[in-house]
C-alpha cells in the first residue's frame, strides 16, 4: 500500500500527517509503530490522521510512536490547521478541530499565503483528581512523590491528557532517559503521565523539558506547556492573564492562563516535506 504523507513540526515536535478525509484504509495504531522509528523509517514522534468530522471542520487523531492513541497534542493541532489551509481544504483563518478532548478553535496567522503560526484555544486546565486521573481523592498540588531515589514535588493537571509538573533547578542536567520511564509509569497515574520539568526564569518566562508517555523525551509538548503554565499560576510562580514564554528544546511557545484556567497557546507550524510510504501490512 502506498501512503502519501506530509512531515510537519511545531517547535520540533514532529509528526507524520496523513489525509484521511476519505477514510482510513489501514490500522493507525500499527502504522504509527512502523512509520515513527527514527533511522529505520520516516521517523517522528508519531502519526496524525486528519479525518472528516460531523461537528467541526476536521477531526484530528494522533498516535504515539508506540501505537497508543493520544487525546490531544497542542503542537500537532497547529500543524493540522496549517495542512488544511495551505492545501486549500479549509481556507478560513478561524477553524475548528475535533479531538478526543473536545473541539478546539484555531486562529491561523497567514503570511504570504501560507500559515506561519497558530493560536489555539486549548480549553480549561483542571486539577480535579478524577479528570486527570490520579490515584487520590485530593488535588495533587506540590505533592511529594518518590522517584529514582529522590523526593520531588509534583502538581498534577489535565489538559485533556495527564501531566505531572515539577518545578526544579538544573533541568538541562537531568537524565530523562533514566528517570522519565519511572515517572511515566508511576501507579499514582493509572493511565500513565506526561512529566514536565520546569525552571522559572521570571514571572513571564519559564524553561521546560518533557517526557511524554508513549514517546519519551520530545523537543516540545504543547499541552505540557499549557499544563505547566497553569500549574505555575496555581502555585503562585507565574501570574494569570499574562502571556508566558515557554522555552523548549525545539523552540518557544507562548501561553496565557486566564483566572479561570482557560488556556490560550500560540506557536509555529512548519512543513518539512511530502513523501510516499510503501506500507506492507
Amino acid at each position: 500500500m502506498q501512503i502519501k504523507f506530509t512531515k510537519m513540526h511545531g517547535c520540533a515536535n514532529d509528526y507524520i500527517y496523513i489525509n484521511c478525509l476519505d477514510g482510513m484504509p489501514f490500522d493507525p495504531n500499527e502504522l504509527a509503530k512502523v512509520m515513527s522509528p527514527r533511522h529505520f523509517s520516516v521517523g517522528a514522534d508519531g502519526v496524525v490522521c486528519i479525518c472528516a468530522s460531523d461537528v467541526a471542520d476536521a477531526k484530528m487523531r494522533m498516535f504515539n510512536l508506540d501505537g497508543s492513541e493520544g487525546k490531544m497534542c497542542g503542537n500537532a493541532i497547529r500543524c493540522v490547521g496549517k495542512y488544511l489551509y495551505d492545501n486549500g481544504i479549509c481556507q478560513k483563518e478561524e477553524i475548528t478541530i475535533e479531538t478526543l478532548s473536545g473541539i478546539k478553535t484555531l486562529a491561523l496567522h497567514v503570511e504570504d499565503g501560507a500559515v506561519a503560526s497558530v493560536t489555539v484555544q486549548m480549553g480549561q486546565a483542571t486539577f480535579e483528581p478524577k479528570l486527570i486521573p490520579i490515584d487520590d481523592t485530593e488535588p495533587a498540588i506540590l505533592k511529594e512523590i518518590e522517584v529514582a531515589g529522590k523526593t520531588w514535588k509534583t502538581t498534577a493537571v489535565s489538559m485533556g491528557n495527564p501531566h505531572s509538573v515539577i518545578v526544579t533547578e538544573g533541568i538541562d542536567a537531568l537524565d530523562l532517559e533514566k528517570i522519565g520511564p519511572e515517572f511515566e509509569n508511576l501507579p499514582y497515574f493509572p493511565e500513565r503521565v506526561n512529566t514536565e520539568f520546569i525552571e522559572v526564569v521570571d514571572r513571564r518566562h519559564i524553561k521546560m523539558r518533557v517526557w511524554e508517555r508513549g514517546s519519551g523525551e520530545t523537543y516540545a509538548c504543547g499541552t505540557g506547556a499549557c499544563g505547566s503554565v497553569a500549574a505555575c499560576v496555581k502555585n503562585g510562580f507565574l501570574d494569570a492573564n499574562e502571556q508566558v514564554a515557554v522555552d523548549l528544546i525545539g523552540g518557544t511557545l507562548y501561553i496565557k492562563c486566564c483566572d479561570n484556567f482557560d488556556i490560550e497557546m500560540t506557536g509555529p507550524a512548519k512543513k518539512v516535506y511530502e513523501g510516499i510510504f510503501e506500507y506492507e501490512n
